[in-house]
């Protein structure tokens, strides 16, 4: 199950330059993870320094 940014989310892009499968882009200005690219890794989330992404 692919990971989420939740509306906790501030913009900081520090999701967005550790993700391995460059799931993570900006839209609306948040960032957002497309679910058919997301290997599930949790990368992301260990990175985010506001815990503002979740499983699933």
């Amino acid at each position: 199950m692919a990971y989420k940014v939740t509306d906790a989310c501030i913009n900081c892009g520090t999701c967005d330059s550790e993700c391995p499968s460059i799931a993570i882009s900006e839209q609306a200005g948040v960032r957002w993870i497309d679910a058919d690219i997301c290997i599930d890794c949790g990368v992301c989330a260990g990175a985010c320094p506001i815990e503002a992404i979740v499983a699933g």
